[in-house]
């Protein structure tokens, strides 16, 4: 009797303790409590705010974000930039998500950045000097602040600046006669990575970007961002023959130590037409490519004349008909001014 008052003390206490573990929750990803799950990183909100808002692409589509293959870029889990496997066993490492090429494997357009540098001789002089993605990209702007951001450009979404590192020299007449209304990329990025064209249809029916879009090293683009100048991108879209075009406020990371000349942006050409109310046209297509000319650009959305390819098989052509280009500012950038573009198109005078 003593031997069955034993086992059916220790099976209670059994029943006890396995009930107790039970209700510890086992986490399967990031805790929903994780001021990570509001980052850009892990929702990609980005994307989706900008493609659905009112005037986006999905105006032209009607298909929703959901749908596309877009949002699988989003960081689920910390094992996507931290995991170090070594013999088989995992662990939690802050170097392996200091590998450029964790960053890399999800900002293409940055490899392709990195790629046409190295190709013109013309690597950002961070790169050059050996310097990676999260000597800059660090804490709140890769993990988050616990602060829902509807785009990585939202003006208090926290960023890296030039000014973490360098000190503005005033001595310089270029940091000091625009009066704090030029952002220092407006001078030191060299060339814009591009993406023009994206072939929506040939993208949605084979189910990859390759093929079906051209990416380049373009031209310089200014827009207006948060009270200044600065550097900008675009992408161009097609979708059944419908034309779209959307400009945004971008870094690309071609940053060289030599400034851009005065007379880059100052009474050009460009700026002169923009100023008469004419068209220019910043890209040609010869022989399947596009060819960038190489000027700086100040965007004033309708008077920028773009081409658009159509797919005839693996070609590329010219697509004609005389539908109106839709285009978009994103990512709270604003185009030029006219008394910006009037400024611009005075003669330099040294």
């Amino acid at each position: 009797m003593n031997l069955l008052k034993k086992l059916f003390a220790r099976t209670i206490l059994f029943l006890i303790s396995l009930s107790f573990f039970m209700l510890i929750p086992v986490p399967s990803s990031i805790s929903q409590d994780s001021f990570f799950n509001k980052s850009l990183h892990y929702t990609t909100e980005g994307m989706r705010y900008w493609y659905e808002e009112h005037g986006g692409f999905k105006n032209i589509t009607n298909i929703p974000y959901t749908e596309l293959d877009c949002n699988t870029c989003h960081i689920g889990s910390c094992d996507q930039c931290h995991d170090d496997k070594k013999d088989s066993v995992f662990s939690y490492s802050v170097t392996a998500a200091k590998n450029q090429d964790v960053c890399l494997a999800c900002h293409s357009r940055e490899a392709m950045t990195m790629n046409f540098g190295k190709q013109f001789n013309l690597l950002d002089v961070h790169f050059a000097n050996g310097m990676v993605c999260t000597d800059c990209h660090q804490k709140q702007d890769s993990h988050g602040d616990g602060i829902f951001y509807a785009s990585m450009r939202d003006i208090t979404n926290p960023k890296p600046a030039c000014q973490d590192c360098h000190a503005v020299d005033s001595t310089l007449r270029a940091h000091t006669v625009h009066k704090g209304k030029l952002d220092c990329n407006a001078c030191h990025v060299k060339y814009t990575t591009t993406c023009m064209n994206c072939h929506f249809d040939r993208f949605l029916a084979t189910g990859t970007r390759k093929g079906n879009s051209i990416a380049l090293p373009a031209n310089v683009f200014l827009i207006n961002y948060n009270g200044k100048v600065t550097t900008a991108n675009l992408q161009s879209l097609v979708y059944k023959g419908e034309k779209f075009v959307a400009y945004a406020p971008y870094f690309t990371h071609s940053v060289q130590a030599p400034a851009r000349q005065c007379a880059e942006c100052h009474g050009t050409e460009e700026a002169k037409k923009l100023k008469e109310g004419k068209k220019i046209v910043p890209m040609d297509f010869q022989n399947g490519k596009f060819i960038a000319k190489q000027v700086v650009i100040p965007i004033v959305a309708d008077q920028m004349d773009w081409l658009f390819l159509d797919k005839s098989g693996d070609n590329w052509v010219v697509l004609k008909n005389n539908k109106p280009v839709h285009y978009q500012n994103v990512c709270y950038g604003e185009p030029l001014t006219k008394a910006q573009i009037n400024r611009l198109a005075l003669p330099y005078k040294k």
